[in-house]
């Protein structure tokens, strides 16, 4: 290829915002020379190889801004531990289905019963198929709104929260929180209603959250709000991080009683 064929080759695959194209285009020339390929064979390979470049940018883009914790994944979080029905339920949660329906899931369950894990993990497999999330620990994400209430930037923030599909407040509940910050929470959840999904862990059943908004109406209202469309998981499961931490011990005791039991034989 002559030297100005391939410098205004390269400036208007640049143009064109190509960088995968126009790294590997050479390379791809001479694979689909040696193996015959035609001409639209390789017009799909190098596009295809762009495409999917674009596609892994994209993904740890949104990986990135979803605030997601890393290690909880699909991969990490042990499915075996759910009931058949829970298990059916999460399957067609990972479809992604109730993002279009603009359903919410409320994840219910004692501490340590990977309810946290679970969403986390729903909420990386919704990311592969190109959809936004967004994760927040409840106290964190409602000293947000009140910041954004004092600087005169709710409406603001509100609206960059609508551009997630998916918004994954975890342990509502589990710090108490005052009058004043409850109703900017409220406030998500009323701003959310039948417009985006809600994704929500909690310790608490709705029996007391009049403790989480202070107010019957208020409690009333979000839990109306919340429940309308939505699909609720009961993790009545043990305590994961127990069932660890007991498997470890019992581990680390089984090498002491194989020891033990050699040198009694001898």
């Amino acid at each position: 290829m002559k030297a100005t064929l391939k410098s205004t080759l390269l400036e208007t695959l640049k143009e064109l915002h190509l960088p995968t194209v126009r790294a590997c285009y050479e390379e791809e020339a001479a694979r689909c020379r040696r193996e015959s390929l035609s001409y639209e064979q390789y017009l799909f390979d190098v596009m295809s190889a762009e495409r999917e470049d674009r596609r892994e940018r994209r993904i740890a883009r949104l990986v990135r801004e979803s605030r997601l914790p890393l290690e909880k994944n699909l991969e990490s979080f042990e499915m075996r531990r759910l009931s058949s029905s829970l298990s059916t339920q999460v399957r067609t949660l990972l479809e992604g289905s109730f993002l279009d329906r603009r359903e919410n899931v409320l994840a219910f369950g004692n501490p340590g019963s990977g309810k946290t894990h679970l969403l986390c993990a729903i909420g990386y497999e919704l990311i592969q198929q190109g959809h936004r999330v967004y994760f927040s620990p409840c106290s964190l994400l409602v000293q947000e709104l009140l910041i954004a209430k004092r600087d005169l930037k709710l409406s603001r923030l509100l609206k960059r929260l609508s551009r997630f599909d998916a918004i994954i407040v975890d342990d509502l509940g589990y710090v108490q929180q005052s009058r004043e910050e409850m109703e900017v929470l409220f406030t998500l959840l009323a701003e959310r209603y039948e417009r985006g999904s809600i994704m929500i862990t909690s310790n608490l059943p709705f029996s007391k959250w009049e403790a989480i908004f202070k107010d019957p109406m208020t409690t009333a209202a979000a839990i109306d709000r919340l429940v309308h469309h939505s699909v609720i998981l009961e993790l009545n499961l043990p305590s994961y991080r127990l069932d660890a931490s007991q498997k470890k011990q019992a581990n680390k005791q089984e090498p002491s009683k194989k020891k033990g039991a050699k040198t009694k034989k001898t």
